[in-house]
């Protein structure tokens, strides 16, 4: 799928040559340790580097030379993954094989060169007033997830959980940690993630994976970077109080529940986890849609979803409530069902299908291919989605209710409005 070509120590160029696209698509990512001091500096930094340099100081300027190169789209964001925070440089540029005009692609390069090594710098520092505006725009980003319920939910869940754990760290930080970020700790923070993280850099479309090369020695001069110690394993802690229940202004209720699993992204069930995700909520013919929802009629939404890199699988719900006890009893019920093996065969079909088409629809753009090729080089170098595919076509009902056996539920968390709260 993607050609390896290593520029620099601890620098990875990742090319899949095809013709499947007429434009190409690039993806710079500069990968370092995940702290919630870490991730805040690092966000309000991908929000600095992508609106304002030295040479395009503003938005609307930087804006107008992508317009002139065809209609380049670039931008840039932050987020985790396991132990990880990676800071993205994604670009997508037509490939001037098409063109009359030659030359694009490198200013395109050129142009992904300004914007990651030609800072909005005044007297060393980046520009005040664009450093202050970023830093509310984070701000305001981290505080949305307030408004979100279920997003809230869920966060609340995770910091009772499993404090200090990377699964409760947010890719943005906290308000506490952006407000502590200095102009001076920015910089550094700077130069740290250009001379000293890993970086992936992926290209996809019709050209030669040492042309790619070629010109990121040229445009970029990456230096050596030691490779990262290996992070410890993310342990799983048993949450201190395991049923918390807090109370917002809101009409419909919050369920999350938290069950943990010794199977991870890298174990070699992996696999089979994520059907057992599927049979039990991942999809409109789970377990938890047909029983809860439409049997019962008692929830407005539920459904699970697996975070493999932890070891965690979440069932959230939307309920009044009045029905939480009935709802967690109902939950679990249907979690029995699945280590008992009590699964149709539509409920397997289907969730491999459906697992089957996720991966195919992803597939059909570049960005969902370098994802997931990031995202599944983890496990093997030479990782082909087929293999997959195989596998899960594999998977018995016996395989998914074995796994589902050494699910343990560990805690419940309830966020519940606070009119029903009064009335009780």
């Amino acid at each position: 799928m993607f050609q390896t070509i290593n520029v620099a120590k601890g620098v990875n160029v990742h090319v899949n040559k095809t013709t499947q696209f007429k434009t190409i698509n690039f993806s710079i990512r500069f990968k370092d340790k995940l702290t919630k001091e870490k991730a805040s500096a690092r966000s309000i930094l991908a929000n600095m580097l992508q609106h304002s340099n030295e040479v395009y100081p503003s938005h609307t300027a930087l804006r107008m030379v992508l317009d002139d190169l065809y209609g380049t789209s670039l931008y840039m964001d932050s987020t985790k993954r396991g132990n990880e925070h990676i800071v993205t440089l994604n670009v997508e540029t037509v490939n001037d094989e098409y063109l009359s005009e030659t030359g694009v692609l490198e200013k395109v390069m050129n142009l992904m060169y300004i914007v990651l090594f030609k800072p909005n710098f005044e007297d060393g520092l980046f520009k005040q007033s664009i450093f202050e505006r970023e830093k509310s725009a984070i701000k305001e980003r981290i505080e949305s997830v307030f408004d979100e319920k279920t997003r809230y939910a869920q966060q609340r869940m995770l910091e009772h959980a499993l404090p200090d754990h990377p699964a409760s760290i947010s890719p943005n930080g906290t308000i506490d940690d952006v407000e502590s970020v200095t102009n001076e700790l920015l910089v550094a923070e700077y130069r740290t993630m250009i001379e000293e993280n890993e970086i992936e850099i992926y290209a996809v479309g019709d050209i030669e994976p040492e042309t790619v090369a070629s010109y990121i020695r040229e445009f970029f001069h990456f230096g050596d970077r030691e490779k990262s110690i290996a992070a410890p394993p993310l342990e799983l802690k048993k949450p201190e109080e395991p049923h918390v229940r807090e109370f917002e202004v809101m009409k419909q209720g919050k369920l999350h529940l938290a069950f943990y699993t010794p199977i991870t992204f890298k174990d070699e069930k992996f696999p089979i986890m994520q059907l057992m995700n599927g049979v039990l909520g991942g999809y409109a013919h789970s377990k938890l849609f047909v029983n809860i929802r439409e049997k019962e009629s008692m929830a407005y939404y539920v459904s699970s979803s697996y975070a493999s890199q932890f070891g965690l699988l979440f069932v959230l719900a939307g309920i009044d409530a009045n029905l939480e006890e009935k709802a967690v009893k109902l939950i679990l019920e249907q979690l029995e069902e699945v280590k008992k093996g009590n699964i149709t065969d539509t409920e397997l079909d289907q969730t491999k299908a459906l697992l089957t088409n996720q991966l195919k629809e992803a597939l059909d753009s570049a960005r969902g291919q370098i994802e997931i090729y990031d995202q599944y080089m983890e496990l093997s170098d030479s990782f082909e989605p087929d293999d997959l595919i195989i596998r899960w076509k594999n998977v018995t009902k016996e395989d998914i209710a074995a796994v589902a056996r050494d699910i343990s539920l560990e805690m419940t968390y309830f966020l519940s409005g606070k009119e029903e709260d009064s009335n009780e």
